[in-house]
């Protein structure tokens, strides 16, 4: 009698397409049957109504603390700290991508949507256009009395909004080095120049290296999302492998938030 082998060439390319040097995102198919909802991820409180979890869910506090610690790493580079800039930066970037880019990316995903049907699609545009038509407006305002430099950062930033997350010209800028670029080195080069107007070599070294924590973020969370999604019909070997990408989440964006914290408390006391 003839037993078919279980198939997981899904989970082998989840495997691979993370550890491929950058390259346009693959497009990565669990087996027919898994859910797309990602209510459970661990960066979802188990308490409060379901539209609750779900907008909690949809700020990805996580990545989003990165992006935040970015900011504060380029910050700290800076000979003076203005604290207010500090503030109002952090507020920019946690209205126009924790809530505005990640709002447009469950409005413009291709794949099903993550948080299923916590919120319709004119739900998603209220809060995305108004977060982000609210971070542009204190953006402006620093840009014409403070910071004129700022202004290609959030030329830039504002393309990529759009463009990464609701995957204009085909998905072109929907990879991860794009990624890497728009919310890895930006946030930390933009962190600086809120503070002095310029740029330095010591601000673009760090940038590259706060790009390459992302490059390490997204080349893990892809997999595990496809493991995820498998939810109970995950095998032993499959849990232990999720566990393990879990771990790297948890290690990069935690470590990032620290260390961010750690330079701002330093030149607090200093």
């Amino acid at each position: 009698m003839r037993v078919d082998r279980p198939d997981f060439r899904w989970l082998k390319s989840a495997i691979i397409g993370a550890q491929r040097p950058l390259h346009r995102r693959s497009r990565m198919e669990p087996p027919p049957g898994a859910s797309a909802s990602r209510a459970s991820e661990w960066f979802v409180p188990s308490f409060g109504h379901e539209r609750f979890r779900s907008f909690i869910g949809l700020l990805f506090l996580p990545y989003t603390g990165m992006v935040l610690a970015f900011l504060a790493i380029g910050a700290a580079l800076a000979p003076r700290i203005i604290w207010g800039r500090l503030l109002a930066i952090e507020v920019i970037y946690f209205l126009a991508l924790a809530v505005g880019a990640h709002a447009l990316d469950a409005l413009g995903s291709s794949e099903a949507r993550p948080w299923g049907e916590a919120f319709t699609r004119g739900q998603l545009r209220i809060i995305a256009f108004s977060s982000i038509g609210a971070a542009y407006a204190i953006a402006v305002y620093y840009m014409l009395r403070y910071v004129p430099l700022l202004w290609p950062m959030a030329l830039c930033e504002g393309f990529f909004v759009f463009a990464y997350n609701l995957e204009w010209f085909h998905g072109r800028f929907h990879s991860d080095s794009w990624f890497a670029f728009s919310w890895g080195f930006l946030p930390t080069l933009a962190g600086y120049i809120i503070e002095t107007n310029a740029v330095s070599i010591g601000a673009l070294v760090c940038a590259c290296a706060t790009a390459l924590f992302s490059i390490v973020e997204i080349r893990a969370s892809r997999p595990y999302k496809t493991l995820k999604k498998l939810g109970a019909g995950l095998t032993e070997e499959q849990a232990h492998l999720m566990i393990r990408y879990e771990s790297i989440l948890k290690g990069i964006s935690l470590g990032t938030i620290l260390m961010a914290a750690g330079l701002l408390v330093g030149r607090a006391a200093g």
